[in-house]
């Protein structure tokens, strides 16, 4: 039987950590030019064949925060016109634009009460650059637990995509070729698994012969083959030299995806590319699913214990050093209703340092770019100590609970 029905939804998460693209145009402009460039194909395909294509991009805040700075837009120009680029992210409704945290932090390991902001601040941003309200949500390194659901619900999201080697369908039989209804705390949202092998095919370097075959393949071995099937494929948009490649018809837009659109375009190929907002309003998920607490493999991390971030003894202190600043900066904030104006530009900045620390990159690199987080913490530790000063000579005389250097227990 010719398959008619295999749809296909395509992911590119795009992020660097703060201050990287003008860290790579001081540093190393070649490397600079490789990503500011990945960043612009995306819509410039996405409009070449705007009849076919549909891809989903993911931005994190701190990265669209660079790319709206006046210097790096000017620094950058003699490359990509990077308003222009935006624009045309913008009129792109071919391209679903999908939301995550701001700072792009490993939401497992950061603490609760930051959820929200990182959701909501990185949500408004996407809507403020690109005029679109983001329906689905792309966790940084793909590390979700299901104690998220409740808060990306209030958020706004729709829909979540989870790496699928952690789906634990109800039913007991695994297949990543459908989505799924997950529920905590008696909030549910669908959920979108994650094809984990295609995916690192896609990151590292494929033709649209071999994914054809693959997918093929694939769905038909899978539980549920003579229903609909949906195989989702995300990877990094701009790491790696088969996305970086200058040469475009050696890397992944001018070998993999303009091939492959042809295809679609003249009706040879079976695999047809969706939106998942679109296919998810015409296939209603049925089926109930927990997902296990994980992340997407790394070298040769599977993802499933967050090992990646939190394996070695420093990454862990660190975890918890911005842990302990974060319940700190709440503690304050539940002590006095009008602690952001009593406290002056001392407690902003110290939200932003805390939130800032909680970049996954800080993390990634093993031991090596912890530097990076402490100098956060440290600076927010000052400037909570500022803070705490200056509400302290705001509070009544009746007042109780703050000392010099944190609050009292």
């Amino acid at each position: 039987m010719t398959r008619t029905d295999i749809h296909h939804a395509l992911g590119l998460h795009m992020h660097q950590p703060p201050g990287n693209l003008r860290l790579l145009i001081d540093d190393n402009p070649w490397e600079a030019e490789e990503i500011i460039r990945c960043y612009e194909r995306v819509p410039r395909y996405a409009r070449q064949y705007r009849d076919v294509a549909r891809l989903h991009v993911g931005f994190s805040g701190v990265l669209l925060e660079q790319l709206l700075d006046p210097e790096i837009v000017d620094r950058y120009r003699r490359i990509v016109d990077i308003p222009a680029m935006l624009e045309r992210y913008r009129e792109a409704d071919n391209i679903e634009l999908i939301g995550m945290g701001y700072y792009h932090p490993i939401f497992p390991l950061i603490p609760r009460a930051d959820w929200s902001e990182q959701l909501a601040s990185g949500r408004m941003l996407m809507e403020r650059v690109f005029g679109r309200t983001p329906r689905g949500f792309w966790p940084p390194e793909m590390a979700f637990t299901m104690g998220m659901i409740p808060a990306l619900v209030q958020a706004g999201y729709e829909y979540v995509v989870v790496d699928g080697v952690h789906v634990r369908p109800a039913d007991g039989i695994s297949d990543v070729f459908r989505p799924y209804i997950a529920c905590h705390d008696g909030v549910c949202i669908t959920v979108v698994p994650r094809d984990r092998d295609v995916s690192n095919a896609q990151e590292s370097g494929l033709n649209p012969r071999w994914f054809r075959d693959e997918v093929l393949c694939r769905t038909a071995g899978s539980p549920r083959p003579d229903e609909k099937r949906l195989i989702t494929t995300w990877s990094d948009g701009e790491n790696g030299g088969w996305f970086r490649q200058t040469h475009e018809e050696s890397g992944f837009f001018g070998h993999f995806f303009a091939p492959y659109m042809e295809q679609v375009r003249a009706g040879t190929c079976p695999i047809v590319p969706v939106r998942l907002g679109d296919y998810l309003g015409r296939v209603m998920p049925t089926m109930h699913t927990q997902v296990q607490t994980g992340a997407w493999n790394v070298g040769s991390t599977s993802g499933e214990d967050l090992s990646q971030w939190a394996g070695s003894v420093r990454q862990r202190e660190a975890v918890a050093e911005v842990a302990k600043l974060s319940d700190r900066y709440w503690q304050l904030v539940r002590c006095s209703r009008d602690a952001a104006r009593k406290g002056g530009d001392a407690i902003l900045r110290a939200r932003r340092l805390i939130l800032e620390a909680e970049t996954s990159c800080f993390l990634f690199w093993g031991d090596s770019w912890i530097p990076h987080l402490h100098a956060r913490t440290r600076e927010a530790s000052l400037a909570l100590d500022e803070a705490e000063v200056a509400l302290a000579r705001r509070l009544p005389p009746d007042a109780t609970g703050l000392r010099l250097g944190g609050l009292a227990e």
